[in-house]
């Protein structure tokens, strides 16, 4: 029998609190580990999320582009109302697929 080598190429990630300085660095290690591993449609469920920083803001910024590089995307879902208001003020909506709840 001839075991098949499957590569994941999707994949949802749950941050599970605000996307701040504080929390960077994992959050940094964990999307890379993702698309070293050959992730190219990476899902972040913001559920639990309720405040992004400018540090936030940059890592999500890098790793879509990244992503839209290698030709994958990034969405995002569950994204509460405060933090989709703010992304939409500064036109990133346009930018990233933004999942709506249900």
């Amino acid at each position: 029998m001839v075991k098949e080598n499957r590569i994941v190429t999707k994949k949802t990630i749950k941050p599970g609190k605000n996307i701040v300085a504080s929390m960077i660095k994992g959050l940094k290690e964990q999307l890379l580990l993702l698309m070293n591993q050959g992730v190219k449609d990476l899902t972040m469920d913001f559920n639990g999320v309720e405040i992004i920083d400018s540090e936030g803001l940059g890592l999500l910024i890098a790793a879509h582009n990244s992503l839209n590089a290698a030709g994958g995307r990034l969405k995002i879902k569950n994204m509460p109302d405060n933090v989709k208001k703010y992304f939409q003020t500064i036109h990133l909506d346009k930018h990233f697929e933004l999942i709506s709840p249900g």
